[in-house]
């Protein structure tokens, strides 16, 4: 399929800067791929999707405060990191993206925090952005960047991180540090939701996959075949994959909360259709046409035009229903993207 087939026109004044509050008092724009029709819902109606013995796949990753602002040594120039992912725990190596690129050169030395206490060295360029890092420091380096670090909002949020976001733009069940990018699906959850379906008998079913920058990343080929994805880290446990192969056999649903899990869960498949434990990387991409071997409904936000999560969306939904639905929400007035509102597909 073609890249231009994904695109649509989307209002700015639609894309949400803020979440609304509580959670779960969210619009839910719900899509029947059998009747092709559109309900209005508000999210705390998800439990009326869910019976007894389905399985609710969240991800259980938590967002780091990956943005850090460092000082360049001699000049006191303002660098701008932001960390992607660990190469080395051992050693201590990064692979970040700074900002000015220009004058972040190999060699260099930045230093962060009130009294310099962490600093790190330039080893090498990655791309035009892109830098491989080492960093100096005592302790545990995540605390520091919990204390320091703003939370890397994604770049259509047009303001500053705030003190809130570090609450607003994770989910209640995260858990498991590794994400540059929130799970955004699972942020309409509260705690007193995820009870309510467990007392209904649906068994909330925890896998990771941390989410990467690339996430955000242009695709920049038309023919979506020449496509790569960034490679993400995910982990299915045993146990989680043994509920989730239960429910399979019992033919009740495996609902995913957000693309993220159905990457994850659709990157793990035996040869009989069912999911098996795994701990490593996946760069799947899903794109229509494809067959989903374990997902059976999707809770998703809405995305930006022609990117990964929505042409995953439309791999499940179907493209031309999911473009009538985006028509739909649009005509609305429903929320856009990480702080919008959400859609179950069924």
């Amino acid at each position: 399929m073609k890249l231009s087939e994904f695109n649509y026109q989307l209002p700015k004044h639609l894309i949400a800067k803020y979440p609304v509050e509580p959670r779960d008092s969210a619009r839910l724009l719900v899509v029947d791929r059998k009747t092709k029709t559109f309900e209005d819902k508000v999210f705390t109606d998800i439990i009326d999707y869910l019976e007894e013995g389905d399985s609710l796949v969240v991800n259980k990753t938590k967002v780091f405060p990956a943005k850090l602002i460092g000082r360049k040594e001699k000049t006191g120039a303002k660098i701008e990191i932001l960390l992607l992912r660990e190469l080395n725990p051992e050693e201590h190596l990064w692979d970040v993206l700074v900002e000015p690129a220009r004058k972040v050169r190999i060699g260099n030395k930045i230093y962060f925090g009130d009294n310099n206490e962490v600093y790190c060295e330039v080893i090498d360029n990655t791309t035009s952005r892109g830098r491989t890092l080492k960093f100096h420091y005592e302790g545990d380096f995540f605390k520091f960047v919990e204390k320091y670090g703003l939370v890397p909002l994604p770049p259509y949020i047009k303001r500053q991180p705030e003190e809130g976001d570090k609450e607003w733009y994770q989910t209640v069940y995260a858990e498991v540090i590794g994400s540059v990018a929130a799970p955004t699906a699972g942020l309409h959850f509260t705690t007193r939701l995820l009870k309510r379906i467990e007392k209904k008998g649906v068994k909330i079913v925890p896998i990771v996959l941390h989410i990467g920058i690339g996430t955000f990343r242009k695709i920049e080929v038309e023919d979506l075949s020449k496509h790569r994805m960034d490679s993400e880290y995910f982990e299915i446990s045993p146990e989680s994959a043994r509920m989730i192969n239960e429910t399979i056999d019992k033919r009740k649903s495996v609902v995913a909360v957000g693309t993220s899990v159905v990457r994850a869960l659709e990157s793990s498949v035996t040869a009989d259709g069912h999911v098996k434990p795994y701990k490593g990387w996946t760069d799947k991409f899903i794109y229509p046409p494809y067959d989903f071997k374990i997902v059976n409904k999707l809770i998703t936000n809405f995305h930006m035009p022609e990117s990964t999560p929505l042409i995953l969306t439309a791999a499940f939904a179907g493209l031309d229903l999911l473009m009538q639905a985006y028509k739909h929400a649009i005509k609305s007035g429903y929320r856009f993207l990480s702080y919008g509102d959400a859609m179950l597909i069924v």
